[in-house]
């Protein structure tokens, strides 16, 4: 009789334990749908053939500016953004849109969420997942992108981005430099990134003081938790665009100067020498002074310098 009743208790364990393990299993993969997954690309249709003429309301440069996060928000206007004072991007958007009318170059700021949640706060903070956000980032970008040139088929690009919108335009211009974005690469002028979080040493041109680490999605290559995934350096790098991309990173900015293979066992320990040299180094937040050549341009001057430049340089299509 207490023979038959423990190996009833055991089944009701067992029971207990298997039903524990369903619902935690069913829990974690909500988790993780609700949070988000990385965006499939947006696939774009084949460009049509260049006409010799465009409309007049086109603008000979078109400049695509993607905030970094917690500096846009869905609902921000690209022409006067507003949603973040502070966004560093607006120093770069407010020169250009003083220097050129915009029939020669107009300056689109791209709205989007713009957030980060913590996937493990608790309470949950109620913001966007990265990748949700990183997705609507990319969307908005390409789609605004693939409409004007729909519109403007003359019209060539230029496209900026600083930290998450960094990685969204870094990601574009990977796409377009592959020959499967949303326009031919020989529209696009140039590309400067700043802190951006997939930063590859061997890819694009690096500006500024050296600097020996590499993108935090590079570091931690193969990370995934619910709603942020670690996707690593871009496949293929730039492409046809490579030598027309600049990449500007602040050393011991944790965002773009992680230390390569940093979920190495035999890299911990020196990964983890470098938190308090970023808990120290708040060098994410200072890129608008921080210096980048010897005449004392900083990250952003010099990245409206470098624009001004290419837009100056570009072609003036004719328009009908």
């Amino acid at each position: 009789m207490n023979a038959r009743a423990g190996r009833s208790r055991r089944k009701l364990v067992l029971l207990v334990v298997a039903a524990f393990v369903v619902v935690v299993l069913v829990i974690l993969a909500l988790w993780y749908l609700l949070a988000g997954r990385v965006p499939s690309p947006i696939p774009t249709p084949p460009p049509p053939d260049r006409p010799s003429s465009q409309p007049a309301s086109c603008p000979d440069v078109q400049v695509v500016v993607v905030p970094g996060t917690w500096e846009s928000s869905s609902t921000d206007d690209p022409y006067a953004p507003t949603a973040n004072p502070m966004s560093l991007m607006l120093n770069v958007s407010g020169p250009l849109q003083e220097r050129f009318d915009p029939s020669r170059a107009d300056v689109y700021t791209v709205p989007y969420v713009a957030q980060f949640s913590n996937p493990i706060a608790l309470p949950p903070d109620g913001q966007t997942s990265y990748n949700k956000s990183r997705g609507e980032g990319t969307a908005r970008a390409t789609e605004f992108i693939a409409a004007r040139h729909a519109e403007c088929p003359l019209t060539t690009f230029a496209l900026t981005g600083f930290s998450q919108g960094a990685v969204i335009a870094g990601d574009i211009a990977a796409r377009i430099g592959a020959g499967d974005g949303p326009i031919a690469e020989d529209l696009v002028l140039g590309v400067a990134l700043l802190a951006d979080g997939r930063r590859d040493p061997a890819q694009g041109t690096s500006v500024g003081p050296p600097v020996e680490g590499v993108g935090a999605e590079v570091s931690l290559s193969g990370l995934d938790v619910p709603g942020i995934t670690m996707t690593g350096s871009r496949e293929g790098g730039f492409g046809d665009l490579d030598d027309r991309v600049v990449s500007i990173c602040a050393p011991s900015d944790g965002i773009c100067d992680a230390p390569p293979n940093a979920l190495n066992p035999g890299n911990w320990i020196s990964s983890a020498n470098r938190l308090l040299e970023y808990h120290n180094n708040p060098a994410h937040a200072m890129y608008n002074t921080f210096v980048v050549d010897e005449s004392g341009a900083t990250s952003t001057s010099w990245t409206v310098a470098w624009l001004s430049d290419k837009i100056d340089n570009a072609p003036h299509p004719p328009h009908s």
